[in-house]
């Protein structure tokens, strides 16, 4: 049917809708408001239905900006059960609250859709008599597909300033009884916002769907093979001896965000670590507790693999595979290790956010080398887990940094074992005070207990490291000759950030050592101790205390360079630094002891940086190479600064090459600071000259910003040679209408659908839906 007459049908519908809306009496148009039952087998028609036709568009169109945390009005349409929740006007992410708010996870906060309603949440899906004519009117869904289908959209160019797509936007969130209103205030807000409408096809689809009353089913349950295989691991993680129980509770606190699979079978089931209130063999009964060590309020915790049945999304996929060869490593690391459990530790807060105290009795060395075998996977938790977004929790890092590891048969000595336990007091985080803080004396104290620990770290240290023969490369965890886990690098994109094997990109401005206590702390304060719910004070005090954990692990890589160079470099990553809690916590942390390596330049730095990829060779992830993508990219590298300036964090570069086969590409956009002690004034410390950009091969980011197609070889070139001369805002608008996928490109559909087919090719078992709420409008 012509487009003209879906517009026409459409204008009909929505405007005898508005008539009924407008008497703003549901009870008499369609009954009282009754939750529906919609999840359906997929045995039959509707079920399958939804999920051969409804569920593809869903997920393309729809779940690419509502799909988690930071989805608008907490609208998660990745699955059934999210739909069925609808939309809440409380935010999740507010740095401004004073007190905690109640959290809002599905499956584990509410079981049900009244429940959810007793929560604040409204349908997006009639609730109310079930016959075509209310099932299209009475749906929030069905009406903003409606209105964006019934008003013009920009046919390319830049979208008019009544857009907003800041992340802080204010959000409607309109029920069915405000939504006349909001389409008359607001008729360029129907869905998808701010981008193109859905074709004729994909419109009719669903609202064919929605006539039939929105039908929904689950996606396929685990193979025979999964099945067994995870009764295996239930079977080892809920052993009733005191030490595997608390073994499994130490995996089960670093593993819980993880997509775990098995690698070893034909299945493409993902799985969830959950705690249960039931044994395996039973339906899963979760304990929705908003941390991980939090009182479960049970005799006795299960551990159980729970099937992830939401869309796979990029920002927040972190696969874990688990195979036979892990499941030894993991009785190698704690069953069969030399130790006794007399007694299970309890769950009250000061204790259970303490892990040195709670897992005092399994060997320094099980612990660490258990986090150092996925050590990519445990610093995803920081960037993909509950902080992910959010400049207060992220301008704590540097844009490009590379982390090493201290090798654990030199972390885990006698001496630093009882160095954690004489200080395991001193080594508590924030979330022993739960989610209501106050920031100010928090801070204060825990400044205090982090200084007095450093100061005997730092005594230890020059004590073992006095003659400095043993402060050389040897220190460095070299992976065991083949796991990649030894060498990552992190992007930090503004308020989003990225972590990949290897050390990736340009030799970076500073980079972090870490031993097992940081690595340890790091993971309780950013992942299981933090909670997106908590006051501002919680929010503040971790970022607070994250000062303190940075600086450690830059103080660990400063170590291994000449005591002549370390004081300088490190007031050169902290320049324009006033009196800070940068320079109270640090000022007595300098080793003494000096460097076992042998320098020959005035660039020690860069020595190092030389020496430690020798070192890490045999591990060195490769598949983000910066030198090798094409010739023809290659200057993308060395871009003027002020082209770099007009550039966004992450752009997506699709490439076809001389085989006519699209390639990806990611260019990135490094903003450098003079300093990032500063918590609330970073524009302040923003150092603009110094910023750089590195082009590598694939996709870095979750949240693209830009995104850029090059069909031949002359448009390589030619936007190559462009991007070099851009020095404006309009330089930058000038290129992107030449070469880039806007918001507004009539296409823009078709090059999403394009994108994520490549990328399914190239990330492989990694592969998830990037998420379009950080699209730029220029």
């Amino acid at each position: 049917m012509r487009r003209s007459g879906w517009i026409l049908i459409g204008l009909v519908t929505f405007l005898s809708g508005c008539v009924a809306l407008g008497m703003n009496h549901y009870d008499d148009l369609f009954g009282p408001q009754q939750v529906q039952q919609r999840i359906q087998p997929q045995s039959e028609p509707h079920g399958a239905a939804y999920l051969s036709d409804i569920k593809p568009i869903l997920d393309s169109r729809c779940v690419v900006c509502h799909g988690c945390y930071d989805a608008p009005c907490q609208l998660k349409l990745s699955s059934p059960e999210g739909i069925d929740r609808g939309v809440s006007k409380t935010r999740v992410y507010d740095g401004t609250r004073l007190l905690a708010e109640s959290p809002t996870r599905l499956l584990f906060d509410a079981q049900s859709t009244s429940q959810w309603r007793d929560k604040g949440f409204t349908p997006i899906l009639n609730e109310r008599v079930q016959t075509e004519y209310a099932n299209l009117n009475a749906s929030v869904l069905y009406n903003s597909l409606l209105l964006k289908h019934t008003q013009p959209f920009a046919q390319q160019g830049l979208l008019p300033q009544h857009y907003d797509f800041s992340l802080d936007r204010a959000q409607t969130c309109p029920t069915m009884d405000e939504y006349p209103d909001y389409a008359k205030e607001q008729p360029h807000a129907g869905m998808p916002y701010g981008l193109p409408a859905l074709t004729n096809s994909e419109f009719a689809q669903l609202t064919q769907w929605i006539k039939q009353g929105s039908p929904m089913s689950q996606i396929a349950p685990p193979n025979a093979d999964e099945q067994l295989a995870v009764a295996k691991w239930e079977s080892f993680l809920n052993q009733d001896d005191n030490k595997s129980r608390l073994a499994a509770r130490y995996i089960y606190e670093h593993w819980y965000l993880a997509n775990a699979y098995f690698d070893h079978l034909d299945g493409d089931a993902f799985f969830k670590l959950v705690r249960s209130k039931t044994p395996p063999g039973e339906p899963i009964e979760l304990i929705a507790t908003v941390r991980p060590f939090d009182d479960p309020k049970v005799a006795r915790v299960y551990y159980r693999l729970m099937q992830v049945r939401s869309t796979i999304l990029s920002k927040t996929h972190m696969p874990l595979a688990l195979n036979d060869d892990k499941l030894a490593r993991l009785q190698t690391q704690f069953i069969h290790s030399d130790y006794q459990v007399s007694q299970l530790p309890g769950y009250a807060p000061k204790l259970a956010a303490n892990p040195f105290k709670v897992f005092a009795a399994i060997p320094v060395k099980s612990r660490y080398q258990f986090m150092l075998d996925e050590a990519e996977l445990i610093v995803k938790g920081f960037i993909k887990g509950p902080v992910c977004r959010g400049q207060i929790a992220l301008n704590v890092i540097n844009d490009h940094f590379w982390v090493a590891f201290v090798d654990p048969d030199k972390n885990a000595s006698p001496a630093v074992a009882q160095l954690l336990t004489r200080h395991d007091d001193d080594l508590i985080l924030p979330a022993a005070e739960q989610s209501n803080v106050l920031p100010l004396s928090s801070w204060a104290k825990y400044a205090k207990r982090q200084h007095d620990y450093l100061e005997a770290k730092t005594a230890l240290s020059n004590q073992v490291f006095a003659d400095g023969k043993q402060l050389n490369l040897d220190l460095i965890w070299q992976g065991e000759g083949h796991n990649q886990n030894a060498a990552l690098t992190i992007f930090r994109h503004f308020d989003s950030a990225t972590v990949v094997k290897g050390f990736i990109g340009q030799a970076p401005k500073t980079t972090w050592v870490l031993d097992y206590a940081l690595f340890e702390r790091i993971h309780y304060l950013l992942v299981a101790g933090f909670d997106v719910y908590g006051n501002i004070g919680h929010q503040l005090v971790t970022r607070l205390y994250m000062d303190f954990l940075r600086l450690e692990g830059e103080q660990n890589f400063l170590n291994l360079l000449p005591l002549s160079h370390r004081q300088a470099i490190k007031q050169h990553w902290y320049r324009k630094s006033h009196l800070s809690l940068s320079e109270f916590i640090n000022r007595k942390s300098l080793l003494g002891a000096p460097s076992g390596i042998h320098y020959h330049s005035n660039d020690p730095q860069a020595e190092l940086y030389d020496m430690l990829k020798a070192h890490l060779k045999p591990v060195l992830n490769e598949a983000y190479d910066y030198t090798a993508v094409p010739p023809a990219l290659q200057p993308l590298n060395t871009l003027p600064v002020r082209a770099i300036n007009q550039l966004p964090q992450v752009s997506f570069i699709l490439a076809v090459d001389s085989k006519g086969e699209h390639k990806p590409y990611t260019l990135i956009h490094h903003n450098a600071h003079f300093n990032i002690s500063s918590l609330l004034n970073e524009e302040g410390q923003r150092a603009y000259e110094e910023d750089t950009a590195t082009v590598v091969p694939g996709f870095i980011g979750d949240y693209p910003e830009a995104i850029w197609h090059l069909p031949n070889q002359a448009h390589i070139d030619a936007f190559v040679q462009q991007l070099g001369e851009v020095r404006s805002e309009s330089d930058y608008r000038m290129l992107k209408a030449t070469f880039g996928i806007r918001r507004t490109h009539p296409q823009f559909w078709q090059y999403s659908d394009l994108l994520h087919r490549v990328a399914r090719d190239v990330r492989g078992v990694e592969y998830g839906l990037f998420d379009y709420n950080r699209l730029e409008n220029r």
